[in-house]
C-alpha cells in the first residue's frame, strides 16, 4: 500500500489530536503515513519531505503544529500539492498556531481547520481526494448522509423532552 495522505505533526505531544485525522483516513481506506517533523527542529527532514512528497505519491498533506506552527506553511512553499493546517492547542488557547497557519502570504496557501480540528482535516482530505475518485466520492456522500440522519433522530428524540413551558 502506498501513502496517499501525509500527516505529519510537530511533535508526537500532537499525536492525540491527530489521531482523529487518522481514523478517518482509516474509515474511508485511504491509505496515509504519519510522521512527526519540525520546521524549526528539523528544516532539512521537512525540506527532503516536502520536496519528495509528490514523487512519492502523496496527494495531500496534513500539517499539525502547535504555538509559532510554520509546519503547513514551510511544506506550501515547497510543494503544489494541497496541505491542511491542524492549529493545535498549546498556548494562547490555540489562536498563536491558528493565526501562524491561516496568515499565509499570496501564492502559499495552507487551508486551514479550527483548532485541534483534526478531524475536519481527515474529512477535506478525503474531499480533495473524491473529486478525481467516484467511489470515494460515493462513500464520501453516504458519510454526509449519515450525519444528516444523526441531527434528524437526535431531533424528533427532542420532542420527547418535556418542560413545562417547552412548546414542542
Amino acid at each position: 500500500m502506498k501513502p496517499l495522505v501525509s500527516i505529519i505533526m510537530g511533535s508526537t505531544s500532537d499525536l492525540p489530536i491527530m489521531e482523529k485525522a487518522a481514523k478517518v483516513l482509516d474509515e474511508f481506506q485511504i491509505p496515509f503515513e504519519m510522521n512527526a517533523l519540525s520546521a524549526h527542529r528539523t528544516p532539512e527532514e521537512v525540506e527532503q519531505f516536502a520536496k519528495g512528497a509528490q514523487e512519492r505519491g502523496i496527494k495531500v498533506i496534513i500539517a499539525a503544529a502547535g504555538m509559532a506552527a510554520h509546519l503547513g506553511g514551510v511544506i506550501a512553499s515547497m510543494t503544489t500539492l494541497p496541505v491542511i493546517g491542524v492549529p493545535i492547542k498549546s498556548s494562547l488557547e490555540g489562536l498563536d498556531a491558528l493565526l501562524a497557519i491561516v496568515q499565509m502570504p499570496p501564492g502559499i496557501p495552507v487551508a486551514t481547520v479550527g483548532i485541534n480540528g483534526a478531524m475536519n482535516a481527515g474529512i477535506l482530505a478525503v474531499q480533495i481526494l473524491a473529486v478525481s475518485d467516484t467511489e470515494l466520492a460515493n462513500r464520501l456522500a453516504d458519510y454526509k448522509q449519515g450525519l444528516k440522519q444523526k441531527i434528524v433522530k437526535a431531533n424528533e428524540e427532542l420532542k420527547s423532552v418535556k418542560f413545562d413551558y417547552k412548546t414542542n
